[in-house]
């Protein structure tokens, strides 16, 4: 079979203006996003009002199964470790063991400051007690998944962690995700997908206990149901908010084009809606790339979703390897590979981005399973504000601060004058009296002019 030509939307960057630059790094739309919003409330209203009753309607609906219990038995386990090939367990423990080294290492020890003398200051860190992992396993199952969220949540000392996927065609879970759950100390996994998982772990069913907070990819459906659940003050949390998966590849002439384009390509399999930019000075090079993703398209088995995700693909062309660092800070990409000689050394340069692969030898696909760095990443330009996923986001930082008497002697007067110039009078009393108590008299609070 021939190679089929694929074109992608090329651009230059210095000859744009400014609602030009802005289409050139537009992100896909979401088309019908207010309706989605519409029916996703009606999945978590008939969840939190019909509970288990719900999740077996919408399994028949959604995933055309009838589920006689929620729950995986733990014998459901085993007959999936037993399905998996030695290479594969031992490539998920590879992965577990390089994910739990990478964020073993942000465990961070208590803060004690002495602010001023006698006034001490602290930080203590206490795990989030209930979490939800959502894994997503519709055309592709993703037991890399499960690594990134139960690993964490295991460090942290989360009390209890559940796992929510959807079920196969057969009724069960997927075996590589049920084999990594175990590896990674978790047995309480419930065959539910979708919005209506999110709103299960959100509010409780029968079977499912409601958690604090939800981590976790998925498609529109869900990434809408954790924005809604997360802004009732009766649901849980969010990890971070997110939109398709994207890359971005800056590259100079020297990179190898066929390296890009696989790059590319390993992004655009994701969906329909992801996005992939290739953002060079060298346009020798995106000929080169262009003739190499046609070539490759022709082995993939999911060409046909690597294709749709192309018709949103850019190609930006940047004067010199400082503008084109310009044009990625400004897009904020989830996935940032630097294919240049001696990448490490224009690291400096990168002000947003999700997660950066430096070098000809580290593709994305490191990072997505095994490198040891999370890939639960914000998407769709949400990396100019937020991280990727960390051990911090299953932790609560609580301050604590404490004064001696003398401390307060040296302290409260400070607290007065600003509570005074905040015309909060309470805080300013709560302050005079202590003050008082030491034997440091105080004038009286001034009096409020009500017509003033």
């Amino acid at each position: 079979m021939p190679d089929e030509i694929v074109t992608l939307a090329r651009y230059r960057w210095a000859e744009l203006d400014e609602p030009g630059r802005r289409a050139a790094l537009a992100r896909p739309e979401a088309a019908g996003r207010d309706s989605l919003a519409a029916d996703v409330a009606a999945i978590v209203a008939e969840v939190r009002h019909d509970g288990d009753a719900a999740l077996r309607r919408f399994a028949a609906r959604f995933d055309g199964v009838t589920l006689a219990g929620l729950r995986v038995p733990l014998s459901e386990f085993d007959a999936a470790e037993a399905t998996l090939t030695d290479p594969q367990r031992a490539a998920l423990r590879t992965a577990i063991e390089n994910v739990r080294a990478f964020h073993a290492a942000q465990l961070a020890p208590p803060i004690s400051v002495e602010t001023m003398p006698g006034v001490v200051c602290r930080r203590i860190t206490r795990p989030i007690q209930a979490v939800g992992l959502y894994v997503p396993a519709g055309s592709a199952p993703l037991p890399s998944t499960v690594i990134m969220l139960a690993v964490p949540a295991e460090l942290a000392g989360c009390g209890r962690r559940i796992l929510c996927t959807p079920p196969q065609k057969n009724g069960r879970a997927d075996p590589a995700v049920l084999t990594a759950a175990r590896y990674c100390g978790i047995e309480e996994v419930y065959l539910v997908g979708g919005a209506q998982a999110v709103a299960a772990m959100a509010y409780g069913t029968e079977s499912i206990p409601a958690v604090d907070k939800i981590y976790g990819p998925g498609n529109a459906w869900v990434t809408e149901a954790k924005l809604q659940v997360s802004r009732d003050p009766d649901g849980a949390a969010l990890d971070l908010p997110a939109g398709p998966s994207e890359v971005l590849v800056i590259a100079d002439g020297r990179a190898d084009p066929e390296f890009v384009a696989a790059d590319l390509l390993s992004q655009a399999e994701h969906g329909p809606d992801s996005q992939v930019v290739l953002v060079t000075p060298a346009e020798a090079l995106a000929d080169a790339v262009e003739a190499a993703v046609a070539a490759q398209l022709t082995v993939l088995p999911r060409n046909d979703v690597a294709r749709q995700a192309l018709s949103h693909a850019r190609v930006v062309f940047a004067r010199d390897l400082a503008e084109a660092f310009a044009v990625s800070n400004r897009y904020g990409p989830e996935h940032l590979i630097l294919q240049l000689p001696d990448a490490d050394s224009w690291l400096e340069h990168v002000e947003t981005a999700g997660s950066v692969f430096l070098g000809d030898w580290t593709p994305e696909s490191l990072g997505d399973y095994c490198s040891g760095t999370n890939h639960v990443l914000p998407t769709y330009g949400y990396a100019r504000a937020w991280s990727g996923l960390s051990l911090a986001d299953f932790q609560l930082h609580i301050s604590v601060q404490e004064a001696t008497p003398d401390g307060f002697r040296r302290i409260g007067p400070v607290a007065r004058t600003l509570a005074e110039l905040e015309r909060l009078d309470a805080h300013a009393l709560a302050v005079k009296l202590r003050l008082e108590a030491l034997g440091q008299p105080q004038d009286p609070l001034p009096q409020r002019d009500e017509g003033a």
